[in-house]
């Protein structure tokens, strides 16, 4: 039998975009396939919602699919895809004026309202996947909800060149091509990007693959969490520890702070709850289920970061619906 060559990969390659050109949507499906995942991601990056990436991504294949005829080629057909995705993107930035809100505290904090969780299945072929050469962050850095969050308050064009750049890797010359303008303008951009991100997260500051110690730390958490033992859910907390609910305009920070907050929502909340582990962007999660009626009900997910051998963050959603792509049932 002949070995396969790489050739011969290319020949097939050729002859599907010869197929989808001519209107063969098999052949396009089996193009682009491959990169469905990976571009739905970079969309969420850029906006922060998994909402609007699903609707990005399917633009995106809808543009592709019209404006095969005029791919000739010049870039590989993956790049070509995340030059619409992004610019798909920007414009969606653009029309959308979405800004931080500012919460007026002692901090002046800025909150993403339209922050949403991402779910790890989703993230599975193409979280561990090594980047372009030139990027700086990890694949699982880059999914955490700090990272997304943190990208939210730059500027639109110098949010999709650092993903670009530091995340996928592509090339100062390669994003001139997608963005349409000149790599010292990418360059420019790049570094206002990366101190403008480095003073809100700070590079590593709460850690992804969580390892052992971690994994118990963070199983204690939700034990204690779900018995509602706020005494030992405080003595776990970082210093600095920060509670924050998106899209409501609220933000607690430091142990005093949460502890307090968490007691006044234990007392309004008379009914008990339950958790069941999940997972989201690359973050130790819980879903939280209601006793409702006498039924467990889904309510919302919480996402947990740890830093400093501490509890760093506690993010919670509420289910409005997104919970279902998260593989955990509606009721328990």
């Amino acid at each position: 039998m002949r070995q396969v060559t790489e050739s011969d990969s290319e020949l097939e390659c050729r002859n599907r975009l010869a197929r989808a050109q001519r209107g063969d949507e098999t052949a396009f499906a089996q193009l682009t396939d491959p990169y469905r995942r990976e571009l739905q991601l970079h969309c969420y990056r850029i906006l922060a919602s998994l909402q609007d990436a699903e609707d990005l991504l399917q633009e995106t294949l809808l543009a592709a699919w019209r404006g095969l005829e005029q791919f000739e080629g010049r870039s590989s057909l993956r790049a070509w895809l995340y030059t619409i995705a992004t610019n798909r993107c920007l414009n969606a930035l653009r029309d959308r004026d979405r800004r931080p809100q500012v919460i007026h505290s002692a901090e002046n904090y800025t909150e993403v309202s339209w922050l949403e969780p991402y779910p790890d299945q989703l993230l599975e072929g193409i979280a561990d996947a090594a980047p372009g050469p030139e990027a700086r962050f990890e694949a699982k850095e880059s999914v955490a909800l700090a990272f997304v969050s943190g990208l939210q308050h730059l500027a639109p064009r110098q949010r999709a060149v650092l993903v670009l750049r530091d995340v996928l890797g592509f090339h100062a010359e390669e994003v001139a091509e997608m963005l349409a303008t000149t790599p010292a303008s990418v360059n420019s951009a790049l570094q206002r990007a990366r101190g403008a991100l480095e003073a809100r997260v700070p590079a590593r500051r709460e850690r992804l693959g969580v390892p052992k110690a971690d994994r118990e730390l963070v199983a204690r958490f939700a034990d204690a969490f779900q018995r509602d033992d706020i005494d030992a859910v405080v003595a776990l907390l970082a210093e600095d520890a920060v509670v924050s609910m998106p899209p409501q305009p609220e933000w607690h920070r430091g142990r005093d702070a949460v502890a307090t907050f968490l007691r006044e929502r234990r007392r309004r909340r008379a009914a008990p709850w339950r958790f069941v582990a999940c997972g989201a962007n690359g973050q130790p999660a819980y879903a939280y289920y209601i006793l409702t009626d006498g039924r467990w009900e889904r309510s919302g997910i919480f996402v947990i970061g740890v830093r400093d051998g501490g509890i760093g963050s506690i993010t919670r959603f509420h289910d409005d619906g997104l919970l279902a792509r998260f593989g955990v049932p509606k009721t328990l």
